[in-house]
């Protein structure tokens, strides 16, 4: 059974989400990383944005894979593991459509924030706290992240029973 996702919007742009195992039809233009540490979600400030996940561009010759990850270095100073494809978000401004990808994982590491410039900090949430600090809260915003914890979640389970 496919779950279903509330759709959303960002300023003019329309937002849906659409789970693995759909891929997007173009190239993702753009990452999302949702990184969990024992239960906690790590956040970084990004100016003019405020709390939110690491994200950025997907840069020419690059997967949405490696994108993520170093975004998560570059904004949080984290290593990640266990990243896992959740689904991808399909962005409408006006007559323009792009893709990005999700991804979930699993946070084994925390240094310094490499690249200043990009974000002034990090903090790791529980969930309970994502709806007041998160910068855009919203239905959808809410359902991904509730994925994104229950497929880390399962993965580690089953990676710790086998």
């Amino acid at each position: 059974m496919v779950k279903r996702f509330p759709s959303g919007t960002y300023g003019r742009q329309r937002l849906q989400f659409f789970p693995a195992p759909f891929r997007a039809p173009l190239r993702a233009f753009a990452v999302l990383v949702f990184p969990w540490m024992d239960e906690k979600v790590l956040l970084c400030n990004i100016e003019d944005r405020g709390w939110c996940v690491p994200s950025g561009r997907v840069d020419p010759g690059e997967s949405s894979m490696e994108a993520g990850r170093r975004e998560a270095e570059e904004e949080a100073g984290a290593q990640l593991d266990c990243m896992l494809y959740l689904g991808c978000y399909r962005i409408v401004d006006r007559m323009d459509v792009r893709w990005a990808d999700c991804f979930t994982a699993a946070v084994t590491e925390l240094g310094p924030i490499t690249m200043k410039e990009e974000s002034s900090g990090t903090y790791l949430a529980r969930f309970e706290e994502l709806p007041e600090m998160y910068h855009l809260w919203n239905p959808l915003t809410e359902r991904v992240f509730e994925h994104a914890r229950e497929v880390i979640s399962r993965f580690q389970l089953q990676r710790d029973y086998l």
